[in-house]
This record gives structure tokens, sequence and C-alpha cells, in this order.
């Protein structure tokens, strides 16, 4: 047995190379790609920075546009179509336009020309929440009956929690009550489009849309149907405009995770049925249309969307969108297009991206934007694995038929077992050569997806089928609408399994038991798999993601029905999607909400609010349980969860803050060695290096602390400003959680407050204890400092590196 068991591993190790690089492939920086192949004569893209004309300000859009296009050679190409895509006022200084490499040379010896870069094509970030998870917390009464303009709504009430989370466990009052369910705020959605008619969008709880002093969007594309819900609705590509209209899905779901409204029996397939709104179902939404099938999300979109956003006077923008994760931020559409957000009050909220398992990683890392990465829930919709020798394996799908019968065990069949890689996929043409009639069929993904998978098995005669994650997975399990009585497991079940069919065939036998939808797994937050890692490769060092958001199997509302007898008619459609694309629109309206109750706070004290209650254990009474990382199923680094899971409660009512200003931001550019145009793309002609104080990351009055020694450099202080947004009197005794091998000593010893609104700067000063940490052992190191007064707790994460 022992030698038919090695030979077995043999195999299955040995077959996993090309997946594992397929794999590799589908999940790195590959995704981003140049529009087209640089040869000299082909059009592109370009994104073109000039100086601000001396009346920017005065100038009308029409005579904006002439400006820029004074820059190109003439108004069409040979086609007839437009050369000029975009003109810029707020984004950035300058225009987008179509260029052969020889023209852009000649745009480059005009005067008032500062630099170019091509249009870069982006991916949307996929691979339960305030109604759908119970994590959060958001339960309960919906409104306070005090307020005279909620009491119409005030006779509905969420359905009772069927698992309370204590350590997160609040009542809807604490936080719908207090902000009115975001009412009148308004979150951008750059993305794929929506689906208007979808129930998660109706509006017969909104009063009004906001006045025409606060909104000067619209919704004018012919045919499609906005609301007070929905108020503005545009798609933006190549300088065209075409149906905001989603035909994917991506879009649908994100934007009704942020502000979705009400639904009642939302469910897929049956599965995880209840109450589904969004974390603000009160705010208003407006679409950018910049991602379309095929066609990815470009640069020169993304910049357009967000010039109008800020036109339209959004509160919040979401950006779901994937980019280079070494990528400056100059050349980053999101991080660019946010530093303009930022200065005309806007929150900025991305996905840290999908490229996790390793380290450096992570996108949109500026210090200016929000950016959150991905974690699970405790809910499984279950569906467990039983082996002909009577082991049980764990795993996960949204198709639960009740006719199927559990009890039966049916052959197994590992089509990939002859070494084939279309046969480990399931692909349609290997599989329509087996006859599989009656068999449980074992699949590997990444090929194509389950629904594809389930089909050609299905042809093939199958009764069911087990998806066998990769090890680059661990232990995250995706709950798919599957065609047939399917069971996606782990990485750990995927090894055992075929251990017990390589062992036992042709006598391997296996059956599929549902056990529907359960709450309470442990541990639980966990950050996935694919959510990116830190630390950053452009930012200097801060630590990113700021937080941890629920992104795994997050049910929310779909443009058309799912699983194996789709219904064109069907209306009340939803769907588990997972990525850092879903735990981003959690983050966008909790920052409604706070924004909602704090009108006056910048962006950067809603950040600091959002990331200071942040919770890095995954345990109500044992704070030392950090986070579990499921690729590895032990405690997650501080560049993986960031200051940890969000708290919608807690954001609310901080305590205290750490803002920043646009000089700060500025110095930070100068200190990360940007030259003069560099500086000048970000934030335009207002400043350059020679006037402001140069910053590293570590002086940045930033809500966490990364902070490096040296094998010379063994002492290191870090300076730090709160600003009291908590009583007027109150005063905080810091607990220290040390990073291991180095003394934190602050100074002063406490902070006390006697006014709202006051700040007080404190040092601290980092000394390395001992010697120098030897090679092999862990050189990033966990700490924090927590301020409590009784009444708030503010806590700093902190990242120390041994460089």
């Amino acid at each position: 047995m022992k030698l038919r068991c090695s030979v077995a591993i043999v195999f299955f190790v040995s077959g996993q190379l090309l997946l594992l690089l397929l794999h590799y492939l589908a999940t790195t920086n590959a995704q981003l790609l140049p529009i087209v192949h640089d040869h000299a004569n082909e059009m592109q893209i370009y994104i073109i920075d000039v100086e601000r004309h001396q009346q920017h300000d005065l100038l009308s859009d029409e005579d904006l546009e002439s400006w820029h296009a004074s820059f190109l050679p003439n108004s069409t190409l040979d086609s007839g179509a437009p050369r000029l895509l975009y003109s810029y006022r707020h984004v950035l200084s300058g225009f987008s336009a179509r260029l052969t490499p020889g023209e852009l040379e000649s745009i480059k010896s005009k005067p008032g020309f500062v630099g170019a870069q091509r249009s870069q094509r982006h991916h949307v970030e996929t691979t339960y929440t305030p109604g759908y998870d119970i994590l959060l917390g958001l339960r309960g009464k919906l409104c306070d009956c005090t307020s005279a303009t909620a009491l119409p709504r005030c006779d509905m009430t969420l359905p009772p929690l069927a698992n309370s989370r204590m350590y997160l466990g609040v009542t809807g009052k604490n936080v719908w009550g207090a902000t009115m369910m975001g009412e009148g705020i308004i979150i951008g959605v750059i993305d794929t489009g929506i689906k208007p008619t979808h129930p998660s969008f109706d509006d017969s709880m909104i009063p009004s849309t906001p006045p025409k002093s606060r909104w000067k969007g619209n919704c004018t594309y012919k045919g499609f149907p906005c609301n007070k819900k929905i108020i503005g609705a545009k798609a933006l590509q190549y300088g065209g405009r075409t149906s905001p209209l989603d035909t994917e899905g991506h879009g649908t779901h994100v934007a009704s995770i942020a502000a979705g409204s009400f639904v009642k029996n939302a469910n897929v397939l049956g599965t995880a049925s209840g109450m589904a709104p969004g974390m603000a179902p009160m705010a208003h939404l407006s679409i950018y249309k910049v991602c379309f099938p095929n066609e990815g999300c470009h640069s020169a979109d993304i910049y357009a969307a967000i010039e109008q956003a800020i036109k339209d006077g959004v509160d919040v923008i979401n950006m779901s969108i994937g980019g280079k994760f070494n990528a400056t931020f100059y050349e980053d559409a999101v991080s660019r297009g946010s530093m303009a957000a930022i200065q005309n009050n806007i929150i900025p909220v991305a996905s840290a991206g999908n490229y996790g398992v390793n380290p450096m990683t992570l996108c949109h890392s500026a210090p200016w934007v929000l950016a959150v990465g991905a974690c699970t829930t405790d809910r499984r919709i279950v569906s467990i694995v039983e082996l002909g020798d009577g082991r049980t394996f764990l795993g996960e799908s949204a198709y639960q038929p009740t006719t199927w019968n559990s009890s039966t065990l049916f052959p197994l069949e590992y089509p990939g077992s002859n070494g084939n890689v279309n046969s480990r996929g399931c692909a349609a043409d290997e599989m329509a050569k087996l006859n599989l009639k009656g068999k449980i069929v074992i699949c590997e993904p990444e090929l194509v997806d389950n629904a594809q998978m389930g089909e050609s098995v299905y042809k093939a005669g199958a009764e069911g089928m087990i998806v066998l994650d990769f090890i680059t997975q661990g232990y995250t399990t995706n709950s798919f609408p599957d065609v047939l009585p399917t069971s996606s497991v782990n990485f750990k079940a995927r090894m055992a399994i075929l251990d017990y069919y390589l062992t036992n065939k042709p006598n391997a036998i296996a059956a599929i038991r549902f056990n529907g939808t359960q709450f309470g797994h442990m541990p639980s937050p966990a950050v996935a798999y694919f959510s990116s890692r830190g630390p950053s490769r452009m930012n200097g060092g801060l630590i990113k993601p700021d937080v941890l958001a629920p992104g795994v199997n997050i049910l929310a509302a779909w443009p058309k029905s799912v699983g194996p007898n789709p219904s064109p008619l069907a209306t009340h459609t939803f769907n588990f999607y997972s990525g850092t694309s879903m735990a981003a629109p959690h983050v966008s309206g909790i920052a409604a909400l706070v924004r909602k109750k704090h009108l006056g706070w910048t962006p950067s004290e809603i950040i600091s609010a959002i990331v200071t209650t942040a919770n890095d254990s995954w345990t109500a009474h044992f704070p030392d349980d950090i986070i579990i990382d499921e690729i590895s199923n032990d405690a997650a680094g501080i560049f993986t969860t960031g200051a940890g899971m969000v708290s919608p409660v807690k954001a609310l009512d901080p305590g205290l803050v750490f803002k920043l200003t646009a000089d700060n931001y500025i110095g930070y550019l100068c200190g990360l060695g940007y030259t003069y145009s560099e500086v000048f793309q970000m934030v335009g002609p207002k400043k350059n290096c020679s006037g402001v104080i140069h910053l590293n990351s570590t002086d940045l009055n930033y809500p966490s602390i990364a902070v490096n020694l040296t094998r010379t450099v063994t002492s290191q202080k870090v300076t730090r400003t709160a600003k009291n947004v908590g009583n007027a009197r109150e005063e905080y005794i810091p607990k220290i959680v040390q990073p291991a091998g180095v003394d934190i000593f602050l100074s002063p010893d406490r902070l006390k407050f006697t006014r709202v609104n006051q700040e007080i700067s404190y040092e601290m000063r980092f000394d390395m204890r001992g010697s120098y940490p030897s090679q092999g052992s862990d050189m990033i190191r966990r700490g924090k400092i927590v301020w409590d007064s009784g009444k708030h707790m503010v806590t700093t994460p902190i990242a120390l590196t041994f460089a």
C-alpha cells in the first residue's frame, strides 16, 4: 500500500506543473497589456500631458477642447474617426488621442508638451455582507424612528440573525439609524455598467434626487431608465457614447454591494436566502461604464470617468479595477485619477488586486487611495464529498437539487489521469470522447469555468462533478451556480481525493451530500488566497492593503438567471462572486455612511477612521488570534491584512483621526524622487518639489506606520499628529504591542484632549532589541499601538521590516 500511495503522489505532483504555470499566468501581472503592439506606423491611444492654458479656469469645455486639439496634426483620421478622444480638465491637464508613434514625436516638440503615455488595458478584479453578511453586524432596526423623515420606512425590520458575531455584532440602529442609511450620498461606480431594472436598484425608499446645486450629472442615454437610486449613467469608450447597460454582471454586482436597495428573499438557486441590502441602501448611484467584453478597461476611459465623476459631484468613487503592481502612481490611472478625486473632496476606494499568493503584488498603493483586500465570511454553502473509504471533505456549491440522492456512491472518474491538460480541465472536446454515464467526474479549474466543465461532463453522461482547487488556492473554496451536482473542494481535499482515486481505480467510488447554507465556519474572517499582498513596490513602504472586507462568495445582484435552467424572463436574479472587486464596494458603502454622518470630514480623515477602527483578530475574546491567511491556514502577515477587517460601527465614531493635506501628498511624491514633470502629471502646476518639505513614507501622517531597521540603522523616530473627533474632554492611554525584536518608546505617554478638533503630536522611537535577525527568520514583524480612552480605541498598525 505504501508503494502504491507513493506512486500516486508522485503522479499527482508531477502532473501539476503545467497547470500551475497556467494558473500563474492567469493570476499575475500578465493581465495588463498595452492596447496595440509598438510598431512605428500603428495607431495608438496616448494620454498627453500639457501645460495648463493661461486662462485654464476661465475656458469653456469647448475652448479647452480646441486648445488641446491644437496639438494634433489634424482633427480626424483617414477613416473619419476623431483623433481627440477626451479633453481633461480636472483629472489631469491634457487629453487622449489616437496617434502614431511618429506623430507623437512631432507633438513632443511643441511648446507646452509635458509628457505622454500609451493608454493601458486593465481588468475588473474577480476570480453576504450587510444584508448578506452577518460578519459586519448590520442587522436589526433599519432606521432611527425619532427622525421625522425616516418615519415612512420605520416599519421595516430585518429578519433575525441566524448567528451573531459578538465582537462585531451591532444593531442597524447604531449604523443605519445614525446615517439614515447613506441618504443623499452619491457613490460613483466605475465598472462594466449596471442593469437598471434589477430590484436591487428600486427607488421606492428613496425620497428624492439630490438638488441641482449639488448634483450636476445626468442620465441621457436613450432607453436607459434612471430613477432616484441610479441618478446618473454614462458609458465611455474611446471617446464615444454607448449604452451603460451591464452585459457581464460585474458592475451590477459591485453597485448592489455598495448601495443596493432592500430585496426580500434574495438567493442563489435557493441557497443563502434572505434580505439583501447594500452597505448604504439609501445612497444614490452614478454609473460610469468603462469596462467592456473582450476589451477590458482602458486608461483613457478611466480618466474620463473620474473626470466626469468630479464634474458630476459624487462623494465616493468605487474602482474594482486591476492594474500593474510595478506601475508608478503617474502610470496607474486609478492612483493618478484618485489624486484629482481626493483634491475635489471625493473618497477614492479601489480593489487591492487579485494577484495574491506572492508578496509585492499590490495594485493602487498610493496613500490617497483606500486599497481593499478580500477576506471570507463565516458562511458556507456546503457540499460534502464522501469517498468509498468513508472519509468526507467539505466543499461548496450553490446548486443543491432536492431530488439528488446523496446516499448513492457513484463510480469516480478522473479524465486527467492520462496526463492531458485538456482532460484535467474537463474541456468539451475531450469529454465528448468519453462515456461518463453514471459517474462522478473529477475536474480541475483554470482552463474553463465551473459551468463549462459541468456542461461538458453532463453531456458525456456524468451524474456529478468534483472540482479540485490548486495548491495556490489554499483553503479558499467557491460556491458556484453549478449546472449539475457538484462539490468544489480546497487543495488539502484535492490531494486526498486524487490519492484515493489513483490508489483505488477502477473501483474508486464517491457520493456528494448537500448540507445547504451553514454559518459559524471558523476561522473567519480569513484572507482569501487571491487577495494581493504587500509590501508595495512603489509606495516607499506604506502598509497596504489598508483594510480587508468580505470578498469571497458574495451574494449580490446579477443581470441574468444562473444555474442549470436559466430563465431569460427572470428578474429576481442574484449570484455569488469572488474577488477584491467585491471587497472594495463594501468599503465604498461604509465610506458613504461615514461621509453622511461627518459631512465636514476630509477624505483622508474618513480613510483614517476606517483604518484605525479595523479589527486584526478573527476572535472576539482573544485579540492575539491574528486573522488567518487561507493559503497556509496560519496567521497572516501585516502586508496581507493591513489594519484588518473593517468595522462599520466603529468607523462612524473613531475618536481620533490622522489627516493629510495636498501639500503632504506633494511632499511625499517629492520624497519618492519624482521629477517636476512627474509631479506635474500627478497634481498639475500648483506646486513643485522646491516649494514643499520632502517626506518619506514614514513621515507621512498616515493612520498606519511602516518602519525599516538595518544592521547600521538600529533606531528610528516617527511622529504622528492625532485630531480629536470624539468627546471634547478625553484622555487616551496607549497599549503597545511591540514587533518581535523591537522596543517602542512613546513621548508623551498619553494624549489628553480638552476640546473637539484639537490636535496633539507625539513621537515614537523604535529601537532594535538584541542582534540583527539571522537569515531565514521572519524579516517583517507585526505590531500596533492602541490608544484607549475607555470610550474609543484607536489602533495604529505597525509593520517593522529588517531591511
